[in-house]
């Protein structure tokens, strides 16, 4: 096939704008602005998966700048008036469009993929699990890119009014941001009372995802392929919309939309847990000792194992039999309304917990006996929002005072207010005799 009239798209379409807008918009958001892509062990540069998905929820902006851009490049010919001109030219019709749009097409993907791949050299220098189960989530975004510009060169094309780019991209935008909040999501509460959202089948229409809490689950298969023909339905229609010429060519442009709409909704899970499986290799559990990590936190290890055996020793040496032998990463799920797993003989623990995240060294070792003692109760995990009651942070400051014998705040738990408390507490318990 000749490349030429590809380059000339490139050059003379509104493709360079389109890569431009979507690659600026998207490093802005990342590398400018702070919010929990930079976060945790969930932050985008940590993890691949954590990488793939925290690109995708990129696209509740970049996505409406890609619909709204085509549907400006849609405008072109009928602001040149060189549409009778065209039509009677010799190159056939669909190879016009298809090199319009591959144009296009093109523009923004690359702009996509320059974006996911400055995260991934960050990311091989700071994970040691590698895998490829992130490049489909990649590739979905991709897709959706394409799918939206080329929808929005169709209605650009097939509605030629210069009102028709912004308000396409305000469509597009509210789209995504309904189906990201009110239309797919299910408002449920807890036994206990808490109030809490989940996705539901619609949300995964949307080409973006919701916030990254938890580096071991990812995306089912099953949403690949609903996605997938939900997208692909919708470069079809767009398509067709750019070659139809008649007001029933137009109508029956939306049959490729309608058929992917139906066929993912056939394919896409009902159940959240359905749509994020574990990922079982990711939560695979690498030791050194008693000390267990998942396959993810591999790196973290070395800096874990030293401070938790001396917490292990210091436990065994106050509690005798009853004492803990093992320190483990928990692999279960976060759950809203469901405490944290709880093991008699085992230390469970997570890397984004408060008294664990950014602790060494000797910090660690009381965060690690804070745990066994008084472990965490919380119904609401820290990356749903939730954070440890003052009562539990106060009665894990003085069970570590008792183990260690030292009076050590624990890492970053304590506020001020409540040192007082702890202190009275402290006294309490050392007045009681050694049997109590």
């Amino acid at each position: 096939m000749n490349a030429a009239p590809l380059r000339t798209e490139l050059k003379r379409s509104v493709a360079p704008v389109a890569a431009l807008a979507v690659l600026a918009g998207g490093v802005a958001y990342l590398y400018l602005l702070d919010g929990p892509w930079t976060q945790r062990s969930t932050a985008w540069t940590a993890q691949w998966t954590a990488l793939a998905l925290w690109t995708r929820s990129l696209l509740v902006v970049l996505w409406p700048v890609a619909v709204g851009l085509g549907a400006l490049q849609g405008l072109r010919d009928q602001r040149s008036k060189t549409v009778e001109l065209l039509a009677s030219t010799p190159r056939p019709l669909l190879h016009r469009t298809a090199v319009l749009a591959g144009a296009l097409a093109l523009a923004v993907v690359t702009a996509f993929a320059l974006i996911v791949l400055s995260g991934a050299v960050q990311v091989m220098g700071n994970a040691t699990y590698v895998h490829l189960r992130w490049l489909p989530i990649v590739l979905v975004g991709a897709l959706s890119l394409a799918a939206g510009a080329v929808l929005g060169l169709g209605v650009g094309r097939a509605l030629p009014s210069p009102f028709t780019p912004p308000a396409l991209a305000m469509a597009a935008f509210a789209f995504v941001v309904l189906l990201g909040d009110l239309l797919g999501q299910r408002r449920l509460v807890t036994d206990q009372g808490i109030p809490y959202t989940e996705p539901n089948r619609l949300s995964l229409l949307s080409p973006a995802v919701g916030e990254v809490r938890d580096v071991l689950t990812t995306l089912a298969p099953s949403v690949h392929l609903g996605q997938s023909a939900w997208l692909l339905g919708m470069a079809a229609t767009g398509l067709a919309l750019l070659m139809a010429s008649t007001p029933r060519g137009r109508l029956l442009a939306g049959v490729p939309l309608l058929a992917g709409l139906v066929l993912a909704l056939s394919v896409l899970p009902t159940d959240l847990r359905r749509m994020y499986v574990a990922d079982g290799s990711a939560a695979r559990l690498v030791c050194e000792g008693p000390v267990c990590v998942t396959q993810v936190q591999r790196r973290q290890l070395a800096g874990l194992a030293g401070p938790a055996g001396t917490a292990l020793s210091l436990l065994d040496r106050k509690l005798g039999p009853d004492a803990p032998r093992a320190v483990q990463e928990d692999t279960a799920s976060p759950t809203v309304g469901t405490p944290p797993p709880r093991r008699r003989a085992t230390v469970l623990f997570r890397f984004d917990d408060p008294l664990f995240a950014g602790a060494r060294g000797e910090r660690l070792t009381r965060a690690v006996i804070a745990q066994s003692l008084v472990p965490d109760c919380s119904l609401l995990p820290p990356s749903w929002g939730g954070s440890v009651a003052i009562d539990d942070v106060i009665a894990q400051s003085v069970a570590t005072r008792w183990v260690t014998g030292h009076p050590q705040p624990l890492p970053g738990a304590l506020p001020p207010d409540a040192a007082e408390r702890a202190e009275s507490a402290w006294r309490a318990l050392a007045a009681l005799p050694p049997g109590e």
